[in-house]
């Protein structure tokens, strides 16, 4: 029997299962059905899927947690979320994903949920390359040697990271808001004053009295940026508080502060990332297949897709989702994000 073959019956098995509740057809790592209770959104997405089991695994400088939807033999997507959020943005895509055959895999970034750092002398670096390095070690610790990516803000970034330097790793990619690479030169270049007040927690941050602000309200803190950069997204306190709990990571505030410090100039990184760092200070193309998204009320920085197009040189699409989708479109969008990842795929 072909692998086509197989997978249109494992996509078929799954959407049966999802049809009757029974989540139990290879989709391990994912305890029930009733983890999808809740109200429904206008395409009936639950607001509070969850992943009832997360696994940990050591991966470079870190012992990783992540969650693991969908069989074991599928083929890998690896999905990676954003700042203030949490794998959760990913709980109803992922079982969509997985139920047409594909092996998800959601990692918690470094100072998230209950991803650790191996020894307590490792700098508590956020710099974009690192995070990238990140996945490589867990894809190397998964022995997955390559993975669709898909992700948002610093995942998205992340993602696109992974594409250009490491595109033998990536097979395909999603990437929310489009091309993200940056560079501390770019950083150091002042914005229009409509599009610096955008960025006013990034100044926040900058100070002593920020970094302060933060430790102590990181849940308000968190609350305000998913108000203003999802404004018409009506989440509850039971979807917000489930993915707070990522945020009492350790690390949390030490790796969101030198992420944004990192980019104005004002944290020099590590030596050994410098090499990678000139490479995305040049603004490396694209060449896997990509599928960007773009929600239609996205209330957070974030570039024209026009200013990024020429970026993506492999077989390329934009796709704007329309219905008031904001920054968190994963979570958002959940449909239409999967749609995408199983989509670029088959490219």
């Amino acid at each position: 029997m072909s692998d086509e073959i197989n997978r249109r019956r494992r996509r078929l098995l799954g959407s049966a299962a999802i049809g009757v509740g029974a989540l139990n057809l290879g989709l391990h790592g994912w305890a029930d059905a009733q983890s999808f209770s809740g109200a429904t959104k206008g395409d009936g997405a639950p607001r509070r899927a969850s992943f009832p089991m997360i696994r940990q695994i050591d991966a470079g400088v870190l012992n990783v947690g992540y969650a693991e939807v969908g069989p074991a033999d599928g083929p890998v997507v690896i999905l990676l979320h954003g700042w203030p959020y949490d794998i959760h943005s990913f709980a109803d895509a992922s079982l969509r994903i997985a139920s047409a055959g594909y092996r998800v895999i959601v990692p918690h970034l470094r100072g998230f949920g209950t991803t650790r750092f191996l020894s307590p002398a490792t700098i508590r670096n956020g710099q974009q390359s690192v995070l990238a390095v990140d996945v490589i070690a867990l894809m190397d610790a998964l022995k997955i040697q390559r993975a669709i990516l898909g992700g948002f803000d610093w995942g998205a970034r992340t993602a696109n990271i992974v594409a250009a330097l490491w595109p033998q790793r990536c097979k395909a990619l999603v990437s929310v808001s489009g091309y993200l690479i940056g560079s501390q030169g770019v950083g150091a270049k002042p914005l229009p004053p409509k599009a610096e007040l955008a960025w006013w927690y990034q100044f926040y941050f900058a100070t002593e009295r920020g970094r302060q602000g933060y430790e102590a309200n990181r849940n308000d803190f968190a609350k305000l940026i998913w108000q203003l950069a999802s404004p018409k997204w009506t989440f509850d306190d039971a979807t917000f508080e489930r993915s707070a709990s990522a945020f009492e990571n350790p690390d949390h505030v030490a790796i969101v502060i030198d992420n944004y410090r990192w980019r104005l100039g004002l944290s020099n990184g590590e030596p050994q990332y410098d090499k990678l760092e000139k490479r995305l200070a040049a603004a490396p193309v694209i060449a896997v297949p990509t599928i960007a998204l773009e929600g239609d009320a996205n209330g957070a920085p974030h570039p024209e897709p026009a200013s990024y197009a020429r970026k993506f040189v492999g077989r390329y699409t934009l796709r704007t989702i329309a219905g008031g989708i904001g920054h968190n479109l994963p979570q958002e969008a959940p449909q239409a994000f999967a749609d995408a990842v199983i989509e670029v795929a088959r490219y």
